[in-house]
Formats: structure tokens, sequence, C-alpha cells
């Protein structure tokens, strides 16, 4: 099936929704510099402070914990309040969470300021997303949410590059509290340039009486029903959780440990190890991008084909004979790991279709939580098992396999669900537009 035609409505794009759109893709830039900050400062942040491997990654899992468990009150945030107010409130919150990891003096009060940062970054993808339906063509959603998530990943680059390097030039402090400042430009440019939608497109009238904050918990529990009972929704989800997690473990935390401590690498050497996997993604993200606005039969394709590719190139690593595997091996890994992230973009493509407009927020909630629940799982898992087997990284790494057996299972079992749902909508939607009176 090809990418729809522009439908009656649509908003028209241009120059100026690609401004609005850019200032709040550098909200959700700036998030991700701060979400993968300790992807760069994981073994740093053990020495600073004195603190083990499963300890070490409770800093990423309560970050992708609170994550995970905004997402639907997120997406309600966005359907009913608007994306400027939650966005900026997004900043504001991953900002003084920055700031006070600079200055954390404990564990504890380093754990509670990576909490209230994984709360503002929350609240940033899914109102870029709400931000790309209002102010582009249907047709332009999959590349759109694609170069949204392109540009996140230039964040993840910046940490990489950049921070990393800072962070062993001027210190940890002055580091992190200088890449706070970021937040606060950002957070600026919302408060000045950004609007909902344009002039002329707003939300239906249903749609608006649907988004007031006084419709009460029943209208809540309402929307969070109607979206997850679409199976385009589940089936978003699960694409999400079986696609990006393996890269995200990689980046966020256990890839430059596992480098250098396992495979005897430089700093620097892990450190261009891990630009690969950023490069990699922005380069797959604008093919994927391409692929489905053109043919949506592409996608279950591309998701599982990126998930068996990811699944043999990660069990070649671990299972290479010797201790360590070989450079070109390792460059290929990180090549494909690059893939994980345009893949997991694919469930915003079957959840965004199922979706009326005043549920969209909703629905890209519940699809986020996915890919962050499996990595928060495999964070975890992959702490304690090292903890558990004297640091053996062939043998904590496995645990990815695991969640993608079970990811897998669950897209095989929704896959035809969603798709005969899907075919429903657009015959209706089809007899629908014939059947309006001309203006």
């Amino acid at each position: 099936m090809s990418a729809p035609a522009r439908l009656p409505g649509d908003p028209p794009g241009g120059g100026r929704a690609v401004f609005v759109w850019g200032v709040g893709v550098a909200v959700y830039f700036v998030a991700v510099t701060f979400r993968t900050s300790l992807g760069v400062a994981g073994l740093d942040a053990a020495d600073r402070f004195h603190v083990n491997a499963s300890a070490l990654s409770t800093f990423s899992i309560l970050q992708l914990l609170v994550y995970a468990g905004m997402q639907i009150p997120v997406g309600l945030m966005v359907d009913r309040l608007g994306t400027k107010k939650v966005l900026a409130l997004g900043a504001a919150l991953f900002t003084l969470g920055q700031l006070g990891f600079a200055l954390a003096p404990s564990y504890g009060t380093a754990l509670a300021a990576r909490a209230l940062l994984g709360c503002g970054d929350a609240m940033t993808f899914i109102s870029v997303l709400r931000l790309g339906t209002r102010w582009f063509p249907a047709r332009r959603g999959p590349l759109v949410a694609q170069l949204a998530g392109l540009v996140g990943m230039a964040g993840n680059l910046i940490s990489t590059l950049v921070l990393a390097r800072l962070l062993h030039g001027v210190g940890w402090t002055t580091a992190f509290a200088g890449s706070a400042l970021a937040g606060v430009v950002v957070l600026v440019l919302v408060a000045l340039f950004l609007k909902d939608h344009p002039e002329g497109h707003e939300p239906p009238r249903a749609a608006r009486d649907a988004d007031r904050p006084d419709s009460g918990p029943a209208s809540v529990r309402r929307q969070i029903s109607l979206s997850w009972r679409e199976p385009g929704t589940r089936l978003g989800l699960w694409v999400h959780f079986t696609t990006q997690f393996p890269a995200m473990v990689f980046l966020l935390l256990w890839g430059l440990p596992f480098l250098v401590e396992a495979q005897g690498l430089s700093r620097g050497t892990a450190g261009d190890l891990l630009t690969l996997v950023v490069l990699s993604n922005m380069a797959v993200g604008l093919v994927f991008g391409q692929i489905v606005a053109r043919h949506h039969t592409a996608r279950l394709p591309l998701a599982l084909g990126t998930v068996a590719v990811t699944a043999t190139v990660w069990a070649g690593m671990l299972l290479y004979p010797g201790d360590h595997a070989p450079m070109w091996l390792l460059i290929v890994v990180c090549a494909v790991l690059g893939a994980c992230g345009p893949a997991s973009m694919i469930g915003f493509d079957f959840a965004r279709p199922a979706n009326p407009p005043e549920r969209q927020g909703t629905a890209s909630g519940i699809t986020n939580m996915g890919g962050f629940v499996a990595s928060m799982t495999t964070l975890l898992a992959v702490g304690v098992l090292l903890d558990a087997t004297g640091d053996d990284y062939r043998i904590a790494f496995s645990a990815v396999f695991v969640l993608e057996a079970v990811g897998v299972s669950q897209i095989l079992r929704l896959r035809g669900r969603a798709a005969r749902r899907e075919r429903e909508r657009l015959v209706a939607s089809r007899v629908e537009t014939v059947h309006v009176p001309a203006a």
C-alpha cells in the first residue's frame, strides 16, 4: 500500500512549518544529549560515586523507568494541553536534572537528578511527533518522524564527541553544568516561537472538547482504553520494544565499558565506535523514512529484518573465539546497531493510522513505552549478570536475545489483526471522502 496523498484539511507544510517544528526538534536534540551523557561518563560516574555495575546501571534504569512511566500521562497531556506547554515544562525539568547531576554530592542526590531529567526527557519526543502531525501533511508523517529521530541521534553524537572530551578536559562539574545552558536556550526558543498548529488548522471542535483538561478521570481511562484496543497501537508498541533496545543499551550505558573492559580498546577508540552507531543511525533513518513514506507495506519487513540482522551480528560478537572480537566485527556490529533506532520509529507508523487526531499523543505514548521498557529491563539484567558472573559480558549481553524473542512473538501475533483494521479504516475514509460535498 502506497503512502496516502494529501488529504482534505491537511496542514500545508512549508517553511513556517519547518521553522516551528525545528524549534520542537531542538528541544528533543538537547534532551537526547542530556539523556545519553551518562553513556560516555559511566566509568567516571562509577569512580565519582564509588558504585559497582549494578548500582551504576541504576542511574539509567531509574531514568528510563521514569521516562517509560511518563509516556501515557505525557501523551494525555499533549492531547489536552497542547505541545507548547508540555515542551516548555519538559525543557525546564531536564535542564534542572542535568544541573543537579553536575552538582550532586552523593549517589542518592545524583539518582534524584537523573529521575528529574528522565521526567523532562519523557515530554519531548511525543510532543515533537504531535507537532509534526499538526504542521505537515499526513503523507510526510513517516519521513518527518524519522527526521526527528535523526536529529535526536545528533544529540547523541554531541555526547560522544563533545561532552566526552569536555568531561576529561574541564572535569565533571563544569562539563555537566555547562551543558545545562543548552536547556535554557531551547526553553527560551519554545516560549518565543513555538505554536501548537498553523493558523486555520485548529483541531476539530470534537477533538477540542475531548482535549479539555477538566474532562475527568473517566475520559482519561476511555482515551487510554480506546487507544490500547487498536491492534495497530499494540503492534507499534511491540515493534518499538523489539527494535530499539539493543542500541539504546549499548549507547546509554554498557557499550563503552564493554569495549574498554571486555574488548581491550582505548577510550578514544571505543568512543569512535559509539560515534559510528550514531552516524549509522542517522544515515539509515533517512533511508527508512523515504521507504516507509512511499511503501507502507515495507514497514514490517524492515522492522523484522532489522531484528534478525541485529541478533545475528550480536551473536557473532559474543561467540567469536578468543578473548577479543576483531575490529572489523565490532565495526559491523556498531553499524548494524545504527539501524535499531530508525526501525523503532516504524512502530509509530503502525499506531498513527490506527488512531484519530485527538488520540495521537496517547497512542504515541503507549508505543514509545515499548523500547524504553525493554531497554530498562536489559540494563538491569546486564548489570546484575555482570556482578553475578564476575564481569562476563558474553553471558550478560545474552539477555538481549530473550527480549528479542518475546517481542518477535508478539509482533507475529498482532500483525494480521493490525493489517485488517488498517484496511478497514482506509476503506471507510475513502467512502467518507467520496461523500463529502464540495465546498
